[in-house]
């Protein structure tokens, strides 16, 4: 079988407090409909980035309300992940260029892969690219097959579009989080478009006392002093944390005191995450104001959580973006952000909420809406609290699982009346 990843249920009142009782009575509601049901989520790494994190907190939540719902993650060997990263940039629309090596190298993995696939379930839900080819070489045709898309397909390349969709037509469903991702000649017989949410009671999010965010920032080497901006990010060429670091150096000429904390997660599924970090150190190794540190070198969520309240502000510099979910979980703590407008960062950012987009690709732009913010004490406290309600309303994990559960309900009703 494929490889399992054990998640202990958490009781769907736990989360009253913080996200209301209208939500929680909903899911309760919609798993009442769905018991009995055996429920698979398949991806491709069980830690290091932003869909890991999602499946840990949801599948929680959904085992939580005594639904039978098991996360299980694919294998590979080294090759095939650099021809997934790959599919993942061409999709992103990145300059990738698939070959009968790279591709009877997808082929095999997913091929070994499916036969792991070896129990029974009714709904089976794929995420992103890596394991997508799955649902068209199963045994499973009893099974209700959802291809899940957590990236930023607005401008993918054709070739590699072309490539992965013969292997989407045996889905049931696919869910984007915006209409501008769904892909132009998908096929699929349902689309869905669920934005993610995060978790407010994960340690990444939980409040913490003022005292450990002060101490933890301190002993990881910044100032609690001195004003602080901080990228939190897998190490990728699409967050362009090199071009986070040519903007705090435009920053120091006129705010010397300023630090720059880079915060980044590394994933199995991720080869090209740690050649990107080794140029980042050597960037940056002899700049004292500089800190760089991903979650296998002794970066927890709970340091996270402290350096997202400690900072000044945020940045998140991507080129293209899935969703963004370190934008929501920065939100919610009251700090702004300074974002690039790509992707799913607009849908958290409405105009004069929660900070500022930008050009992307404008690092001035950039300077001048963040030396806005340091000399602007008021108007970052704005920012953010009108940010920390944005997430409430709209984008805490609740009501992605209970979007999820409804899109479930849905299809098993079809399957049911449909014979």
């Amino acid at each position: 079988m494929l490889h399992q990843v054990q998640v202990e249920p958490v009781p769907i009142d736990t989360y009253r407090v913080v996200a209301g009782d209208a939500i929680c009575d909903r899911l309760i509601a919609l798993a009442d409909q769905l018991r009995g049901l055996r429920v698979l989520q398949v991806n491709a790494t069980p830690y290091g980035g932003g869909v890991s994190e999602l499946l840990r907190s949801s599948v929680a939540i959904m085992r939580g309300l005594g639904l039978d719902v098991s996360w299980q993650v694919i294998s590979g060997d080294s090759a095939f992940f650099e021809v997934t990263k790959g599919i993942h940039n061409g999709l992103q629309g990145g300059a990738y260029q698939l070959t009968p090596a790279t591709e009877e190298q997808y082929l095999l993995n997913s091929t070994r892969n499916a036969q792991l696939l070896d129990e029974h379930f009714d709904i089976i839900v794929i995420h992103d690219p890596q394991p997508a080819a799955i649902a068209q070489l199963h045994n499973q045709d009893d099974a209700l097959w959802i291809w899940r898309c957590h990236i930023d397909t607005a401008q993918a390349n054709p070739k590699v579009a072309a490539f992965l969709i013969p292997f989407l037509k045996a889905y049931d469903a696919a869910i984007f989080t915006m209409a501008d991702f769904v892909l132009p000649s998908l096929s699929t017989p349902i689309v869905r478009l669920i934005p993610p949410g995060i978790d407010p009671l994960s340690p990444k999010n939980l409040d913490l006392p003022t005292s450990v965010i002060r101490s933890t920032v301190e002993w990881m080497g910044v100032d609690p002093d001195r004003p602080l901006m901080i990228q939190v990010s897998r190490f990728d060429p699409w967050k362009d944390p090199l071009g986070v670091v040519r903007i705090y150096r435009l920053l120091r000429a006129s705010y010397p005191a300023l630090q720059l904390a880079l915060l980044g997660s590394m994933a199995l599924d991720d080869p090209e995450g740690w050649r990107l970090y080794e140029r980042i150190l050597a960037e940056t190794r002899d700049d004292p104001g500089v800190l760089v540190a991903t979650n296998l070198t002794g970066v927890s969520n709970i340091e996270v959580n402290a350096f997202q309240r400690h900072a000044s502000l945020a940045i998140q510099k991507s080129l293209r973006e899935g969703f963004g979910l370190v934008v929501s979980e920065t939100l919610w703590k009251g700090t702004p952000v300074v974002a690039g407008a790509a992707g799913g960062i607009r849908l958290q950012m409405p105009a004069g909420t929660g900070g500022f987009l930008v050009d992307s690709y404008d690092e001035q732009a950039f300077v001048e809406r963040i030396g806005l913010l340091l000399e602007q004490p008021d108007e970052r406290q704005r920012l953010g609290d009108s940010g920390h309600a944005i997430v409430q309303e709209h984008f805490l994990i609740t009501r992605m699982v209970a979007d999820e559960l409804e899109l479930w309900l849905e299809l098993n009703g079809k399957r049911c009346r449909d014979g």
